[in-house]
């Protein structure tokens, strides 16, 4: 079983940076296919991040690409995502997810997720 704990989102303005954290509990971290997903009001949940249990294969949605960076500390069992240059249509919940195996950009994939977290991105 993992817990996974987001760090609080919050509001910022178009074009400024975020940086979320999800803290997991447990000693087998590194063993975990990590996902960061965001739900808006009225659509569904889709996928923005993942990161293997390595670090070294990364994938990203094509909306994010180029502006947001997953990056993992296993030491620290954390995963992370640096949010820059963010639109008003990043506004959304925001949730980190653990995979036992593998791992996709499906949210089915995916055993253990967090609370979610609220970023708002004002225009």
């Amino acid at each position: 079983q993992v817990q996974l704990v987001e760090s609080r989102g919050g509001l910022v303005q178009a074009g400024g940076s975020l940086r979320l954290s999800c803290a997991a509990s447990g000693r087998t971290f590194s063993r975990y296919y990590m996902g960061w997903f965001r739900q808006a009001p009225g659509k569904e949940r889709e996928f923005v991040a993942a990161i293997t249990g390595s670090g070294i294969t990364i994938s990203y949605a094509d909306s994010v690409k180029g502006r947001f960076t997953i990056s993992r500390t296993n030491a620290k069992n954390t995963v992370f995502l640096q949010m820059n240059s963010l639109k008003p249509e990043d506004t959304a919940v925001y949730y980190c997810a653990a995979a036992n195996v593998g791992g996709s950009r499906r949210s089915q994939d995916y055993d253990y997720w967090g609370q979610g977290t609220q970023v708002t991105v004002s225009s």
